[in-house]
């Protein structure tokens, strides 16, 4: 055999180096997400790889304090009807364009009026957006809004390429171009996310790996089962009965979040014909019938392992603006059943629709089981998630299991699914009384304003019932321990600066 020559030997030897120093992020999601675009997005794995791919103009703290991303500093008017934002120098699109106040203008006025928006609603009073000068924007609103900076910390706030969103108008979301510390790859729907480091990045030194690769499997064991097998790194979402099993083990690291959303079922009460075809939809006393059969204390104990609070609301009990005029009601299955008669449907029959995810489903068999005791049949339809959005999306349900990540503001967690014909409202839930007041507490700066109102919304919200508000989870993760940086924010997203391996 002949011998290596020695410029060959020294060349494998540095690409051998380069490899040894190349590090990859493998992180095993509970689902796959929807299209990568901020103004269409909905769901909250699509969140987890923004996180990575988009940065926003405002993120949150551990405490929900907002803190500065691509928005180094912003200040109200005196009216509180405009926002003017100081922007980032220096900062690129994966594509090498600029990101300055212009692009931050096309942003938002895409959010405003792109076709199919998810955004819409999050910056309604959003009226016009002035370029001060190229680092300077200011926005202007019909009215204080309560919500924007929390909106801004969210989608709202992503930025993309202006340039690659017009040049792919409504397929921009097949190859996104955003700002964040990586860029996209590749996808292979149900399968894989990839995402490379951006070395225009302009805040790469706390960067530290070059490669992040997103992997959806639904099925909890086998996420825990590729985590322990050292396919992945990091998993979110561990199933609740397998916590105490892992901190005993040791051999991971283990977080555990309180979630700032919540686990409902939402009733189709108006979203399509099929509203006027189900027990649930035509009558709000079997919707009341319903709730009291369900033991929200049991469904902590049973489905989450006690990895979960009880509640009532779209904020938990914990939450400033918990309307304690309302509690939590406790079961009554003779009250159930009394509500039952008297609405002439004895023994009412119930589709209830859940994702494929294994709290989903267990969920759904465990209402099915307490349902029964007041006379509801109660049929249990497993569905993939983004298929399941679809038919939320027209309608054609009757009841449907869905989790809510949740937003820094309680307004994130109930105009978009409450006010009259938002994208979220699957329920299809509208009053012309309801909108007034949800408008109202978006004007409100005041705290102890917005939460009288919040009452009042509370009120009529929860006696009509378009969604029957179960718990608030823990986001359970778990990783290697060899992964450092990991902090744990309410909202439940991986944030990947500051992220490193152990030995990098």
């Amino acid at each position: 055999m002949k011998p290596i020559p020695k410029l060959l030997s020294a060349a494998l030897l540095s690409l051998a180096a380069c490899a040894a120093q190349a590090q990859a992020l493998r992180v095993g999601l509970a689902e796959d997400p929807d299209v990568l675009d901020p103004t269409l997005a909905r769901t909250f794995v699509g969140r987890i790889v923004f996180a990575a791919l988009c940065d926003k103009l405002i993120d949150i703290d551990e405490k929900l304090n907002m803190v500065p991303q691509l928005a180094t500093s912003w200040q109200w008017s005196a009216d509180s009807k405009a926002l003017t934002m100081k922007i980032r120098p220096g900062v690129t699109f994966h594509d090498g364009e600029k990101l300055d106040a212009a692009a931050v203008k096309f942003n938002l006025e895409r959010h405003k009026t792109m076709q199919g928006s998810n955004r819409r609603g999050e910056l309604a009073p959003l009226a016009s957006v002035d370029v001060v000068d190229p680092l300077t924007v200011r926005l202007n609103l019909s009215a204080p809004f309560s919500p924007l900076l929390a909106a801004l910390a969210d989608r709202a706030g992503m930025m993309v390429s202006p340039k690659a969103a017009q040049a792919e108008g409504a397929h921009f979301g097949n190859k996104p171009v955003c700002s964040g510390p990586f860029k996209f790859v590749e996808r292979v729907a149900q399968d894989r996310i990839v995402l490379e480091r951006y070395d225009g990045y302009w805040n790469k030194a706390n960067i530290h790996f070059d490669k992040i690769t997103y992997t959806p499997i639904v099925d909890a064991t086998v996420r825990l089962a590729n985590l322990k097998s050292g396919q992945f790194d990091f998993i979110e979402r561990v199933a609740a009965s397998d916590i105490e099993k892992l901190q005993a083990e040791k051999k991971f690291k283990v977080a555990r979040i309180t979630e700032i959303g919540y686990q409902g079922i939402t009733v189709n009460i108006g979203k399509s014909e099929q509203a006027k075809q189900h027990a649930l939809g035509k009558d709000a006393r079997v919707r009341e019938a319903f709730e009291l059969a369900i033991d929200r204390a049991g469904l902590v104990q049973v489905v989450m392992d006690n990895q979960a609070t009880v509640g009532n609301q779209w904020v938990p009990p914990s939450n400033g603006y918990y309307a304690k005029n309302v509690p939590v009601p406790k079961r009554d299955v003779a009250r159930a059943k009394a509500l039952l008669k008297e609405a002439g449907i004895p023994n009412p029959t119930v589709t209830l629709m859940t994702a494929t995810t294994s709290d989903a489903q267990r969920l759904g068999l465990v209402v099915q089981a307490m349902a029964r005791e007041a006379g509801f049949d109660v049929k249990v339809q497993t569905t993939e998630f983004a298929t399941s959005l679809n038919l939320a999306d027209k309608g054609d349900f009757d009841a449907y299991v869905l989790a809510w990540s949740g937003r820094a503001d309680p307004d994130g967690n109930l105009y978009s699914f409450d006010a009259c014909k938002q994208p979220l409202n699957y329920a299809g839930y509208c009053s012309e009384e309801t909108d007034a007041l949800l408008k109202q507490s978006r004007t409100q700066l005041d705290p102890a304003a917005r939460k009288k109102t919040y009452e009042q919304i509370a009120a009529r919200v929860l006696k009509e019932r378009p969604i029957i508000y179960l718990y608030h989870r823990n986001w359970l993760w778990a990783y290697t321990p060899k992964l450092g940086g990991v902090r744990e924010l309410p909202d439940g997203l991986l944030r990947v600066t500051g992220l490193k391996m152990a030995g990098s």
